[in-house]
């Protein structure tokens, strides 16, 4: 039987049952729909259960279509749950990353929370089924860099899990449109190369970021809500040659998002 590393070089990924503490999962999901239904309540009107699917999925779509800026803040604002950055730092997931690989591990991006549906597009935009790509360009790490993926509901092909190509990390690094998460591999790929992953909550995928997946096609009328985690190498020694250079950007916005917000009364207040 092959170790872990020798199917991970293989292959070019893993799927590992029952990895996660369902518990775990849940409380990462939990957090993040706790977030969304503030704001659900302040731009619908109306308090949802978070623990009723379709009812609580309803009012994601309505809060949308109502206030798609706040839609978008409180999107990235559950992308700095306490819970899901604990996770992206357990020593079980730091212990992985090593027996695959990864002899010193870094974090190569924020833990990243999606929530992909057609119903969450503006537009006709394919923002949330991404073309396929390989996620090197997005994050321009080390060689052996590797992503971590889970859902934190049940998802199989209905859902919309990735589709990845076995053994394409092996490829070399693909021409794209773009290097950003909108860039899809320009040369021609089949269809039939792919194969379909699924999982139970508590499963995860760990891949090569030069494996070439793609997003399935989320038919059902449900989000699949699921989690990316990135980490370098830094004991690679072209990322070390390289500088470690960090290809992610995060700057503050140059104006006051809410212009003359805060009043000195506000602060006061406060801190009173």
């Amino acid at each position: 039987m092959s170790t872990l590393r020798e199917q991970f070089n293989e292959d070019g990924y893993v799927i590992l049952r029952n990895f996660l503490e369902k518990d775990q999962v849940n409380s990462i999901y939990t957090e993040a729909r706790k977030i969304f239904a503030a704001q659900i309540k302040r731009v619908t009107g109306k308090s949802v259960d978070i623990d009723d699917k379709d009812a609580f999925e309803n009012a994601m779509f309505e809060f949308f279509e109502k206030d798609f800026e706040a839609f978008v803040g409180t999107g990235k604002t559950v992308q700095h749950s306490f819970s899901l950055h604990r996770l992206g730092l357990d020593p079980k997931i730091e212990n992985l990353l090593k027996e695959v690989g990864l002899a010193n591990p870094v974090i190569g991006a924020r833990a990243a929370m999606q929530f992909n549906s057609r119903f969450l597009s503006k537009d006709g935009s394919k923002h949330w089924k991404l073309d396929a790509h390989q996620d090197w360009r997005t994050g321009q790490g080390s060689l052996d860099s590797a992503v971590i993926w889970f859902p934190m509901v049940d998802a199989g092909a209905e859902i919309g899990a990735l589709q990845v190509i076995p053994g394409s990390h092996k490829f070399g690094l693909q021409a794209s449109s773009a290097s950003g998460y909108q860039g899809g591999i320009t040369s021609s790929l089949k269809e039939e190369d792919f194969i379909q992953t699924e999982f139970k909550v508590g499963d995860i995928l760990i891949f090569s970021s030069f494996l070439i997946h793609q997003s399935g096609n989320n038919v059902t009328n449900n989000i699949r809500w699921s989690v990316q985690l990135r980490y370098n190498n830094l004991d690679e020694p072209t990322f070390i040659e390289r500088g470690y250079p960090m290809a992610y950007i995060y700057k503050p916005e140059t104006e006051l998002v809410t212009p003359d917000f805060p009043t000195k009364e506000q602060l006061l207040e406060v801190y009173s």
